[in-house]
């Protein structure tokens, strides 16, 4: 094989024609020193469990949450039994440590019923949550345990119910806006009415019947089989024609909405930050959330039911007809927008919270899809010196308490709020960029990251929520847990027979590569699964095969070689089939880690980790520490 300083055998511990057998350089020493003491600051976060923990944020209150509020809750909890680990502050509220699973879940219990009272709006979120306890020292160098999967930590378990009639409202609401659209076009009256849209249905009244049959005949065209049922009725004393959706329209109209909600939600999971994350359908109107590794983040619960979008509106001229105003606050002063939207946060591709240069003050910078780029550049070139408004509506569910037959549930309704946050005027044609100020830090981070995850089609509203174990339980961790113990030691034990010496540093090899494989998963964010514990045996029986290969080229090579050669040839002769072995073994872990999800994924990922940390101890390190034992005098005897 090629002889290369960089890449190939030389990596590896192989010397070059120019050196003699026994010696190797000391620049590979410090190489596999430098792993092992990085490896062993970066797995020793996992030496540290977490915590159960009850966290307190507020959600419909004026209160503060300071020090003396955490020294009341934490009063509470002991003057009823429950022992305080300890109870520190946070960005949004107080942490609350204790010594197990079952204080966390009393103390929950009690905290929910004192700070939250029956009858009135939900005041705080009170969260079952896992707290790190990691050293701040390990923090501060960026070392953190691995995350587990739901089956070995457990996690939250949601089930959000989409409110398809919202779903149903917008889009009749559109097809009311195109119908009126149409016949204003064509010249055709009919009665302005704020509502249109009941019923389920489009109605549009009409001064007389023969105004209706016109307008007949400009909307069958557009309106009619296979989405739409259009027909004459009376409503409200006057004839009108009603636009009804199909069924086969409303079944596209529910399975879009959960689509695109679901993509939505998966965009949010991702922003929030949570590993090996569980987004899918449930049922015809559902679905489910599972979040492993965490009890109950209220930062998660803001973001995940929160329904959050835009409106860039043109304020109204003198000219403009009641029927298409919309009056709104701001700034203590009623606002006239057009009820025609411009572009929607469904337009905006990339959003970010920044501050105002010049003021300092928070800002969200928005950058707009290319329909969007063109809609608000169409409208705001002729419109230069005219103010355009932005509405920020968002929809959110409010958690009332009630008791019902004894017992205390929890009953939850949609709040719609509309505000104008921003009239501006125009000072030049606007593009693909654009900027929201005059919000809040807080409402300035959670707008960027719902218009990143992009808009979604209906409200939701949570229908359970549940802390899950593992679904294998305890029992299940530790056996996989004593399935790596007894591999190792079986392993270990085996090598030390049959090879001695030889045998005693492949062990100490294999001891490294847990060490480093851990490190390297928990630096790469990668999430433990039971299937991942199945991944980890097999790197073990992995890594030590290649020490087998080399340790048995070298006693071949020790029948016609002295010991210095036959160790050198070993060690070379049996790279190129450790390698090939390795890497097509790589390639498919690659493919199922590409195409795979759950369970397979979980394998793919220690498995790809484990080979590549093998094949760094098994001949790296194992090169250096036969030559520490054997490379410095002039051996005879080796006991292999």
């Amino acid at each position: 094989m090629p002889d290369n300083r960089v890449f190939g055998q030389n990596l590896f511990g192989t010397r070059t024609p120019l050196d003699q057998p026994y010696r190797y350089p000391l620049w590979r020493y410090v190489i596999a020193l430098g792993v092992l003491v990085l490896g062993i600051l970066y797995a020793l976060p996992n030496l540290y469990p977490p915590d159960h923990a009850v966290q307190i944020e507020v959600d419909n209150s004026a209160t503060v949450i300071g020090t003396r509020f955490t020294a009341q809750a934490r009063d509470l909890l002991e003057g009823e039994g429950i022992e305080v680990k300890r109870a520190a502050l946070t960005q949004r509220g107080s942490q609350i440590h204790l010594y197990d699973e079952l204080d966390q879940i009393r103390a929950k219990d009690l905290l929910e019923s004192r700070l939250n009272p029956v009858g009135v709006e939900r005041q705080f979120v009170i969260a079952l949550n896992l707290a790190p306890t990691t050293p701040q020292w390990l923090r501060d160098i960026g070392s953190k345990p691995m995350t587990l999967g739901l089956d070995l930590a457990g996690g939250i378990h949601f089930v959000l119910q989409v409110d398809m009639q919202s779903a149903i409202a917008k889009q009749l609401n559109d097809e009311a806006d195109k119908a009126t659209t149409l016949l204003r076009e064509e010249n055709v009256r009919y009665i302005a009415s704020e509502d249109l849209v009941s019923d389920s249905a489009v109605h549009i009244p009409f001064a007389d019947e023969a105004r209706r049959a016109d307008a007949m005949s400009v909307l069958e065209s557009s309106y009619g089989p296979p989405n739409h049922v259009i027909e004459e009725v009376e409503w409200r004393g006057a004839p009108a024609i009603q636009i009804t959706l199909t069924q086969d329209r409303l079944n596209e109209i529910e399975d879009a909405a959960i689509e695109q909600n679901l993509t939505g939600l998966r965009n949010r999971v991702n922003e929030i930050g949570v590993a090996e994350p569980l987004v899918q359908r449930l049922g015809s109107s559902r679905i489910v959330i599972e979040l492993p590794g965490v009890q109950d983040s209220s930062e998660a619960k803001r973001i995940l039911d929160k329904f959050a979008t835009l409106e860039f509106r043109l304020e109204a001229s003198v000219t403009d007809r009641p029927s298409q105003i919309e009056v709104l606050p701001y700034e203590g002063v009623d606002v006239r927008l057009l009820k025609e939207n411009i572009v929607t946060g469904d337009n905006v591709v990339d959003a970010q919270q920044a501050r105002d240069p010049e003021t300092s003050l928070p800002q969200v910078n928005m950058q707009f899809d290319s329909i969007g780029g063109e809609r608000i550049n169409r409208a705001t070139a002729p419109n230069i010196g005219r103010r355009m408004g932005i509405i920020f509506i968002e929809q959110r569910p409010v958690i009332v308490n009630e008791v019902v037959n004894g017992e205390r549930v929890e009953r939850t309704k949609i709040e719609t709020s509309r505000r104008l946050i921003s009239v501006a005027t125009i000072q030049g044609a606007l593009s693909y960029n654009s900027r929201i100020t005059g919000i809040s830090v807080r409402d300035a981070q959670e707008l960027a990251i719902l218009l990143r995850a992009g808009a979604l089609a209906a409200p939701m509203y949570f229908v359970e929520e549940r802390t899950v174990g593992a679904s294998l339980g305890d029992e299940n961790i530790d056996r996989g847990m004593l399935a790596v113990v007894v591999g190792l030691a079986l392993v270990a034990l085996f090598m030390i027979v049959y090879y001695k010496v030889f045998g005693v540093i492949a062990d100490i090899c294999l001891t490294m590569n847990m060490i480093v494989l851990v490190a390297a998963m928990s630096l790469l964010g990668a999430t433990l699964t039971l299937p991942g514990i199945a991944g980890i045996v097999l790197t073990v029986g992995m890594a030590v095969d290649a020490n087998v290969l080399i340790f048995s080229r070298i006693r071949e090579e020790l029948k016609r070689s002295p010991p210095a050669t036959a160790i050198k040839n070993g060690y070379d002769r049996a790279f190129v089939t450790i390698l090939d072995a390795n890497i097509t073994t790589l390639f498919v872990a690659l493919i199922l880690l590409a195409i795979g999800s759950g369970p397979v994924a979980g394998f793919a990922v220690t498995l790809s980790i484990g080979i590549v940390t093998s094949m760094f101890t098994s001949i790296f390190v194992s090169r250096g520490l036969v030559h520490l034992v054997y490379g410095n005098r002039a051996v005879r005897t080796v006991w292999i």
